[in-house]
């Protein structure tokens, strides 16, 4: 992700607490919408889940400049075989602006985590 100030967009997002407490809303909002739940219809643990909780938070953290590593598989990978579409994308988006909306993101800041998560499509969405 591209800095457009002296701070890193991490620093700008409020650091790991603020982009931890983002994650924790954004996923029970994909879980429960009509489109996107068929993607968690399958009984998962609670360690599964905690997995997935923490790789998110994690590759934000360290894609907007943070001190966190991301150990997880690169994007294409980890969705490979998942079936999302362009609509399931844009579905996905739309939560992501509602859960920054909700932490009063500042506008600049959203942008530029929802431009760098755009980058992202052509890595996830099967064709």
């Amino acid at each position: 992700m591209a800095e457009t100030s002296e701070k890193s967009l991490y620093a700008r997002l409020g650091g790991y607490d603020a982009i931890a407490a983002v994650v924790d809303d954004l996923l029970p909002r994909l879980r429960a919408d009509q489109r996107l739940g068929r993607f968690w219809s399958s009984p998962r643990s609670i360690v599964a889940n905690q997995h997935e909780r923490q790789m998110a938070v994690d590759f934000i953290s360290a894609s907007a400049g943070g001190p966190t590593f991301y150990l997880g598989r690169d994007m294409k990978t980890a969705h490979a075989g998942m079936g999302i579409t362009a609509e399931d994308y844009a579905a996905f988006q739309r939560h992501l602006r509602d859960a920054l909306g909700k932490f009063n993101v500042p506008q600049r800041e959203a942008d530029e985590l929802i431009a760098f998560v755009s980058s992202l499509e052509a890595q996830i969405v099967e064709n």
